[in-house]
């Protein structure tokens, strides 16, 4: 297990430094520079050179990289072009993101376990029928169309919740259910589909084996063989719930500008459009760290539970 974990730590943290360089390889290429955004549009040549060199972008590119890439390792994302910390803006941010992606995934867990067992242990009937058309129309739907639909829906045809989560001042998000609603909701209905169509293929697929069988013919019911069934579909599920909190914070992006959630995501969307090219690289090294750690966790915790269940009596308890 130690070796097994040693070489997962070590790929995420080659996809991750593979993903620095992609991360600065596309903030380069992006159209406009800082120095636009901070000089303004009336400055002079001269001006706009001070600025540039101000900012080491008059230094070759791979300089830079090195550079940057050797601060991330220490811990230090740099300096918003707002002379603020980067490291800073996330500890702000954080807690707004967490107030919706919190929310959301304890809602898919709730309705793609519960749903996703129910399905899975009654292949082929009229409920697993009608989640199967329903899931597979929540998975071909974008996050944004999906809180686009859920914007008209409760502020146009049933006013009742709020279009943008306006907090104010003072307070925090998660003090305000009402402002959490719609985007959480958007971000459970986007992971939903995906994460109950695993979970009910995992159970169907365990129901389907030898043991399972087994189980029935010797007057398993109930409880006893629910539990049979799921502590062993556990594992497998569990790199679907992985992938689906990963999943959650890109989701978060566009779910948290389009409803104006002061958070992780819709602070990258806005460093985007204003050419802050430290906050971009710092927030995007975060969400692919957050990813691959939430991946790993998957990773570790299913590899647990099948050594516990291998060294069970019969493969299961």
């Amino acid at each position: 297990m130690a070796g097994w974990l040693t070489v997962r730590a070590a790929a995420a943290v080659a996809t991750l430094a593979v993903l620095s360089a992609v991360v600065f390889w596309a903030t380069e290429v992006l159209p406009g520079d800082a120095v636009g955004t901070t000089s303004g549009p009336n400055a002079t040549d001269a001006e706009r050179a001070a600025i540039r060199i101000s900012l080491g972008l008059d230094r070759p590119a791979h300089e830079r990289y090195v550079d940057w890439i050797g601060d991330v390792a220490r811990g230090d994302l740099g300096t918003s072009l707002t002379g603020r910390g980067v490291g800073e803006i996330i500890a702000d941010r954080l807690g707004a993101s967490l107030s919706v992606l919190v929310p959301a995934a304890v809602l898919i867990l709730v309705l793609a376990g519960a749903l996703g067992v129910t399905a899975g242990l009654r292949v082929g009937g009229r409920l697993d029928r009608g989640l199967n058309a329903t899931t597979l129309g929540l998975v071909g739907s974008s996050d944004f169309l999906l809180a686009t639909g859920l914007l008209v829906v409760f502020t146009a045809w049933w006013p009742v919740l709020p279009a943008v989560a306006l907090v104010p001042a003072g307070d925090q998000l998660w003090q305000h259910p009402d402002l959490v609603a719609l985007p959480a909701l958007a971000l459970a209905l986007g992971g939903f589909g995906a994460t109950m169509r695993l979970l009910r293929a995992s159970v169907a697929q365990t129901a389907a084996t030898g043991f399972a069988e087994f189980a029935r013919l010797n007057g398993v019911r109930g409880p006893r063989y629910l539990w049979t069934v799921v502590s062993n579909a556990a594992a497998p599920a569990l790199h679907g719930l992985a992938i689906m909190l990963a999943g959650l914070l890109g989701g978060s992006v566009v779910v948290e500008t389009l409803f104006n959630v002061p958070g992780i995501g819709y602070e990258l969307t806005r460093a985007v459009a204003e050419r802050d090219i430290p906050l971009i690289q710092g927030l995007s090294m975060t969400l692919g760290a957050a990813t691959l750690a939430i991946l790993l966790a998957g990773d570790l915790l299913a590899a647990l539970l099948d050594r516990h269940r291998a060294h069970s009596p019969a493969g299961i308890r």
